[in-house]
């Protein structure tokens, strides 16, 4: 069974002090198959308004009480009646009080005595136009909505994007370094091996020549002293320790490197989240590191006992180094826009870690906080916002934090919280589910 849809009833609210112009005017619209409404007066008329809720308002000009023009005012100054056409019935013809009224907001005039046909005639065409404007509007806001709709995910895709382009290059950037460190890795660590055996080597036979022959060519002992031969023996066991040391560097930088960046984009792996932050430490490490007018920044590792998650590691670690970075700029910016610097420089500088996990392990949580500067509630409210950024050109483009919170939310189903008072620093809580439970 095909049932029609219902059709919306048409109110005309008449405005009159005359009861005969009422009843006249009623019984036409009637015939119309509308709803007439009826006013005698500007104050019960706009009282009617608030309940009823008219198409369409005939009104007069020439009332006790309020006249219509003030009633028109009234009526436009309503939200609710704002748009509701208003048309004029009067007996003035003087073309100032027309252009008076079109100026308050009404859509047209009336002049009595009226022609039925002509009233009906206007009334059925600010109808018309009154539904197509509706309608026209509806159609510009639901167009709008989806333009938004559109547009948020276009800005999702480019950020997916942008994202999936950078951890593509630098997978491929840290795999080629890797592989470039730990060729010459090797072969420095080998070959210091054989130079430590040969310098021991040359240093027993020098020892065991002082001995058998204590007596010295005078060129041979001006060789020694200009050499400082008791020096060279002490010193060069230093260098052979320091040469290991920095071999020791490398490889820890190398090894971090790998972590850091894993070419995991297709699928998620299981994953011990310090063992992310720790790799991503490594590498900020020269940017902790007293800059001059600036101390060094302490990192404070306050870590849990986490279970491994199964995540896409290589872009969690993208998320702590966006953090972390921030948090560093923010200490950078607390001593270049300082007014007293001795003030920025008397207390530590600190980057606290926190990691944990609920009773049950169902979600794990990493807090990073600083005692920077802070943000203030304009700046906090769009930090996860594409393309938004404090910083000046050149340093940085507004998608650090964008993407960090797509990682977080879209990627692992997790949440990221931001907490700033500015002036005090800032801090960043990003909940993680433990997928294994």
């Amino acid at each position: 069974m095909i049932t029609k849809p219902l059709l919306k009833t048409t109110y005309v609210l008449l405005v009159d002090d005359n009861p005969n112009n009422l009843k006249v005017l009623s019984e036409a619209i009637q015939r119309c198959g509308w709803k007439a409404l009826m006013a005698t007066d500007g104050e019960s008329a706009i009282r009617q308004t608030e309940y009823a809720h008219p198409d369409l308002i005939l009104l007069d000009v020439m009332m006790p009480g309020l006249d219509g023009f003030e009633t028109c005012r009234r009526l436009k100054a309503n939200p609710l009646t704002y748009n509701t056409p208003v048309i004029f019935m009067t007996a003035l013809c003087d073309p100032t009080d027309k252009v008076k009224g079109l100026e308050i907001g009404a859509v047209d005039y009336i002049t009595k005595p009226f022609q039925h046909e002509e009233v009906i005639a206007r009334l059925k065409l600010h109808l018309k136009i009154s539904n197509l404007t509706r309608t026209l509007e509806q159609r510009v806001q639901e167009r709008t909505a989806e333009l938004t709709q559109s547009l948020q995910q276009l800005k999702q895709t480019q950020l997916q994007l942008i994202q999936s382009e950078k951890m593509s290059t630098l997978g491929q950037l840290v795999a080629g370094i890797g592989h470039e460190i730990n060729n010459p890795i090797g072969f420095i660590s080998g070959n210091c091996y054989h130079i430590e055996e040969y310098v021991k080597d040359i240093l027993r036979l020098v020892n065991l020549q002082q001995q058998k022959l204590p007596h010295l060519d005078p060129e041979i002992e001006e060789l020694l002293e200009e050499i400082d031969l008791e020096y060279l023996i002490e010193d060069l066991p230093k260098i052979l320790l320091s040469m290991h040391q920095g071999i020791d560097r490398l490889k820890d930088i190398s090894l971090s490197l790998r972590t850091f960046a894993r070419s995991d984009i297709s699928s998620k792996v299981e994953f011990q989240i310090h063992e992310g932050m720790d790799s991503t430490l490594m590498l900020l490490k020269h940017r902790l590191k007293n800059q001059g007018n600036r101390p060094t920044i302490e990192v404070v590792r306050q870590y849990g006992t986490l279970p491994s998650i199964i995540c896409y590691p290589g872009q969690m670690n993208q998320v702590f180094m966006n953090i972390i970075a921030n948090a560093i700029d923010a200490f950078d910016d607390l001593h270049q826009n300082h007014l007293d610097q001795e003030i920025a420089v008397c207390y530590p500088h600190t980057i606290t870690i926190t990691t944990s996990v609920d009773n049950e392990e169902r979600n794990v949580a990493i807090c990073i906080e600083d005692n920077a500067i802070g943000m203030p509630p304009d700046v906090q409210a769009r930090i996860f916002e594409p393309s938004f950024t404090t910083k000046v050109v050149g340093k940085g483009t507004g998608l650090g934090l964008a993407i960090s919170y797509q990682i977080v939310v879209d990627k692992h189903n997790g949440e990221i919280n931001c907490f700033s008072n500015f002036g005090k620093g800032t801090k960043f809580i990003i909940t993680l589910p433990n997928s294994r439970n």
